[in-house]
């Protein structure tokens, strides 16, 4: 049957580049672990493939609807989302109890725009980095996690470039 890929991004924070849709173009789905910005950017991404999506702390208005958590079984894994979660050495309590309520066999994470993979216990957590153009880091990222047909994982982290390529002045 071979590898089923799943597409990993967060913090577009309103702009989506189209190397995300391009990188992702042969997954079987998107996890969008929040601070979406703007509703466009989902509706770009839903073009690609079915996604899941999670509200990050900048998403107001017409975002502020998305759920604080989601998940999805994909290829027989479970992979839940959650967009403030810590780190996986220090998990904060939302996390945990998710972790323990839920039994994810992978958390997909957001907001610190740091690219982090990591366990807690048996969960992978993976945070994809930032992929918009917006916070404090150089370099955008997204990542694509493969789950292979004997269950494992492989994972490729996409460099997206710089944080600054095309910024626009007002880019918020």
């Amino acid at each position: 049957m071979g590898r089923t890929s799943v597409g990993l991004v967060s913090d577009t924070h309103g702009w989506l580049d189209e190397k995300v849709c391009e990188v992702f173009k042969d997954v079987a789905h998107i996890v969008h672990a929040g601070d979406i910005g703007q509703e466009a950017v989902i509706h770009r991404l839903e073009e690609v493939a079915p996604v899941t999506v999670v509200r990050g702390n900048i998403d107001g208005g017409e975002l502020r609807f998305y759920p604080l958590e989601a998940s999805v079984m994909v290829a027989s894994k479970k992979i839940s989302a959650l967009h403030i979660a810590g780190s996986p050495k220090r998990p904060r309590p939302a996390a945990r109890e998710l972790i323990s309520r839920l039994r994810p066999d992978v958390l997909v994470v957001g907001h610190s725009h740091i690219p982090v993979v990591g366990k807690v216990g048996p969960t992978l957590w993976i945070n994809p980095g930032a992929a918009g153009r917006v916070g404090f880091h150089t370099e955008r990222y997204a990542a694509i996690l493969h789950i292979e047909d004997d269950g494992s994982f492989a994972m490729d982290r996409v460099l997206l470039g710089p944080r600054s390529a095309s910024l626009e002045k007002g880019d918020r």
